[in-house]
């Protein structure tokens, strides 16, 4: 496959969005969930963040699990804990074990997936099972984004109409003028900051500077060097952070949630993508050919996941 014509990041929120509106996810009953330990691996981590982010929750990632069940063994075994969700798009990977663990414990299990027939659903007391659309392997944005589409009042609609507005000022010229990006969203949605570290670890690695924070964290001497050629992209009144002549203040809606804000600074880091040296689309080809497998499968992972 020819890696050049890989859609950017911009392009496939877009699609994804698209395809929300036409196909609006079942809606996911928190309350449901009473006191769960829920277990997320990457970006799935920090979707359990975002989902149980006004619920209590014990969360856990694949490094964490083993050790947080053990640590609540009896809180278990008196039934103040009684379920586990496993958030998992591939329904693959760590999740599996992940079930058979809280199995074990005699917890009753939920798996989140967009992959119905994985071995993981196979295991599970119950899934919810999302739909999505093909994008290049590590994008994720409709894995996660149907996840958050599903548990808020927030429409595809809306937040496409949100998107398509977002038009960077005459006075901060284009994009390509910067040679370094930051983020800084409302500290509420902190686990979209940490999916934007993750992305710009997948898109850029080492080769370009796009740093991500919460308005809290900002403030702890992340701009004692303020530069004309970083651009700071704001959630928010922004009054200190960065050089005046390059920041971008972006106003929400009070009724944003996590949909929206991946959503929208997706999209953003898919215009900053567009105009850099197409460092993704040069390696992802050579990465999932020769790069560490799916965990019990000899197979690489595609280029474009279904």
């Amino acid at each position: 496959m020819n890696t050049k014509n890989l859609p950017n990041l911009d392009a496939s929120v877009m699609a994804a969005l698209n395809f929300f509106i036409k196909n609006p996810p079942v809606h996911l009953q928190l309350q449901k969930f009473k006191f769960p330990l829920v277990v997320g691996s990457g970006n799935a981590y920090h979707t359990a963040q975002a989902l149980f982010a006004k619920r209590p929750a014990v969360i856990a990632n694949e490094s964490s699990f083993a050790q947080i069940i053990k640590n609540y063994q009896k809180s278990i075994k008196n039934k103040n804990i009684d379920q586990a969700l496993i958030i998992s798009a591939s329904g693959e990977k760590d999740s599996v074990w992940e079930l058979q663990l809280a199995k074990k414990y005699k917890l009753k299990t939920t798996l989140l997936t967009c992959s119905p027939n994985s071995p993981a659903a196979q295991i599970a007391d119950q899934v919810f099972a999302y739909q999505k659309v093909p994008e290049p392997y590590t994008y994720n944005i409709s894995t996660y984004l149907g996840m958050f589409l599903s548990s808020s009042t927030e429409k595809a609609q809306d937040i496409k109409i949100f998107i398509e507005k977002l038009t960077l000022p005459r006075l901060l010229r284009d994009y390509k003028n910067y040679l370094a990006y930051t983020f800084i969203l409302p500290d509420k949605f902190e686990a979209i900051v940490e999916m934007l570290r993750i992305k710009k670890d997948e898109l850029f690695g080492p080769y370009l500077s796009i740093r991500a924070f919460t308005f809290g964290e900002a403030r702890h001497a992340k701009f004692v060097h303020p530069w004309k050629k970083e651009l700071v992209i704001s959630f928010g009144e922004n009054k200190y952070f960065g050089n005046p002549s390059s920041r971008w203040e972006i106003v929400v809606p009070s009724s944003a949630t996590y949909a929206l804000m991946m959503a929208a600074s997706y999209y953003l880091v898919g215009k900053i993508q567009a105009v850099k040296t197409p460092y993704f689309k040069r390696h992802l080809a050579k990465f999932c050919k020769e790069g560490v497998r799916p965990y019990g499968q000899k197979k690489p992972f595609p280029i474009i996941v279904n």
